[in-house]
């Protein structure tokens, strides 16, 4: 559900709007590149497929004694219903503002009201996030696809059941980093709001789906998932009752109580006029009836409660249908669909329940057949001549689920890749400054003093890559970021270190004693950092510096800095000038602050390994 941000926990807002026309045509692209090679390799599937059934078409008669007895029907509605699902997750978490936006407009919002351990924990997933958002966008619209889709492929077998363990895992890491435990932890848990979180629900249909289908068989699985359901149930209409905690009153002295302010709330979203109209009416009426409402919703979860754990058929049947109406209901009127008013990323917890409960009913009124077993030991299937057998005879579905698992590891393998740089996505820095400007020419030359007195003509640090800027060491803004960007360049230089310099020029010429720069070094741990120089000179010296790079530099008549332009320069081993980079900092978050770092380490790298 696309929720307000709230506030924002450190590092993980990458500062960005999350309509970035930069950061949405990467994500775009990204997208478009990627779904390119799926399409390929569901065409090198499909023609390797036809290539080996073709000649053993008689054979793949053998294969259909098996598929006999029907998949059981309760599974078949979890294996369904979920991968369908997934599907529709994927194409929401493609939504265009979704790379920049999915961490201060949907975890960080989720998150500010769970304990400070819970914020910690989902921080780091945000943080990860917002260090690459291509990367990350792009790996779960492709994951939750994959793992939709392989669950509608696979209705048997090992790859049905391995489909069900996708479906549990990923759903166990969205709940617990992108719902934040489904909020279990935070005040105001009631199941009318989703609690205890639509992932959650995933992960306990992934459970059931991964069953060895011989759990099906008897009623006592279904029983199971019925009595379970129940509790909890009656568990939430213990805390729906529960007074105090503001679900009783409608509105009262203009304030609203919890259900009628949360209604309110969602009608206030923008959505279709048919759906605003129906919560908006809800939320008048709870906020009139509040008391009426909430005693409804209590009496009725308790009431499905106690039909589900006493198990009688004909109690459990108008039990699950009124079940099911309610799911529809609050997913409508309280909820709003799950998919309105921002970054919606699925479609909430209701429709999940819903099925979990069905599932769980068939489960128990649908008793199928006992199926033959498997033909075999593993050892046996995995002779190379039973491997052949199960090429020759493998269903469409086979080689869709082949395909889905590989749609599943490309969207991973970038995530995993980006993860092992230590740096944010350049794509940041470019999206607040825009891309580098090639440029080849001399670079003026000069000659100033260090911050250890020494002189330092340009032309000495010939045989070097030089990355250039201009600072103000009495700057609080924008020039502290950049010399910490300029830090953390080395730093991610590495051994190429050696071979690249840090050069600031003093862009303050009323400012330009060596007293300056020192203090400069030591606020910002530049003192110790090696292949760091930052150089000054006299106001003249200085001017025709600023003249020959097309610096900017006002000072009021008090002497204080107005204004400077943020620039950065690369200068290779020759001499010559690479690239000017517009080097304002924008919102300076920790990822931005890591991008611009990484793409000056990126250019100076460039040249460093080019030469």
């Amino acid at each position: 559900m696309g929720l307000e941000v709230t506030g924002a926990m450190p590092g993980m807002n990458s500062g960005l709007n999350v309509d970035d026309p930069t950061v949405v045509a990467a994500f775009r692209a990204a997208l478009l590149h990627q779904g390119l090679i799926i399409l390929a390799v569901f065409a090198v599937l499909s023609i390797a497929w036809v290539a080996v059934r073709r000649p053993q078409a008689a054979g793949a008669a053998g294969g259909r004694g098996r598929a006999a007895v029907p998949e059981p029907a309760g599974r078949q509605v979890l294996r369904i219903g979920f991968g369908l699902l997934w599907l529709l997750d994927g194409v929401l978490q493609a939504q265009p503002g979704m790379a920049a936006g999915l961490p201060s407009q949907v975890i960080e919002p989720t998150a500010s009201s769970s304990p400070t351990w819970v914020q910690h924990l989902v921080n780091w997933a945000g943080t990860t996030w917002s260090y690459h958002p291509i990367q990350a966008g792009a790996a779960t619209v492709w994951i939750q696809a994959g793992i939709g889709l392989w669950l509608l492929a696979a209705p048997r077998g090992t790859a049905s059941r391995l489909a069900g363990l996708a479906s549990a895992g990923w759903g166990l890491v969205v709940w617990v980093f992108g719902e934040s435990f489904g909020g279990i932890f935070a005040p105001g848990l009631t199941w009318a709001f989703g609690a205890p979180g639509a992932a959650l629900a995933y992960c306990a249909a992934g459970i059931l789906v991964a069953l060895p289908e011989r759990s099906w068989r008897t009623p006592r699985l279904g029983r199971a998932v019925l009595a379970g359901f129940g509790v909890f149930l009656a568990g939430m209409a213990v805390l729906q009752a529960w007074p105090g905690r503001g679900f009783w009153q409608g509105i009262s002295g203009r304030e609203p109580g919890t259900l009628a302010g949360m209604v309110q709330t969602m009608a206030q979203t923008p959505q279709p006029r048919l759906i605003s109209s129906l919560v908006s009416g809800f939320g008048s009426f709870t906020g009139r009836h509040g008391f009426a409402v909430n005693l409804f919703v209590v009496v009725v979860l308790g009431v499905i409660a106690v039909a589900f754990i006493i198990r009688r058929r004909a109690l459990t049947r108008p039990a699950l249908a009124a079940f099911v109406m309610l799911c529809l209901a609050d997913w409508v009127l309280v909820e709003d669909m799950g998919i309105f008013g921002g970054l919606g990323t699925d479609p909430n917890s209701m429709i999940p329940m819903a099925l979990l409960a069905a599932g769980g009913y068939l489960a128990v009124t649908r008793v199928p057949a006992a199926a033959p077993g498997p033909a075999g030991s593993w050892r046996d299937r995995l002779r190379p001549a039973a491997v052949r057998q199960s090429a020759a005879t493998a269903s469409f579905g086979t080689m869709v689920s082949a395909g889905a698992v590989a749609v599943i590891l490309l969207g991973a393998a970038p995530m995993a890749a980006a993860q092992a740089s230590p740096a944010a996505s350049t794509i940041l820095a470019q999206a607040v400054d825009g891309s580098a400007s090639p440029v080849d020419s001399p670079a003026p030359g000069f000659t100033l003093t260090d911050q250890h007195g020494r002189q330092v003509p340009l032309s000495g640090l010939r045989g070097k890559v030089v990355l250039l800027t201009f600072l103000d060491p009495v700057c609080v803004t924008d020039c502290p970021l950049i010399a910490q960007e300029f830090r953390q360049a080395g730093q991610l230089l590495g051994g190429d270190a050696r071979r690249v310099e840090l050069v600031a020029v003093d862009v303050n010429p009323l400012y330009n004693e060596l007293a300056y720069t020192q203090a400069f070094d030591r606020q910002e741990g530049l003192a110790g950092v090696p292949d760091w120089l930052y150089l000054t000179g006299s106001p003249d010296r200085l001017r025709q510096v600023y003249q020959a790079y097309g610096v900017t530099s006002e000072t009021s008549p008090g002497g204080a800095m107005l204004g400077h332009n943020d620039v950065a320069f690369v200068i290779d081993q020759t001499g010559h000038l690479r690239q000017e980079l517009d080097f304002d900092p924008g919102p300076g978050t920790a990822a931005t602050k890591s991008s611009f770092a990484a793409e000056l380490a990126d250019a100076a790298t460039q040249l460093v390994r080019g030469s």
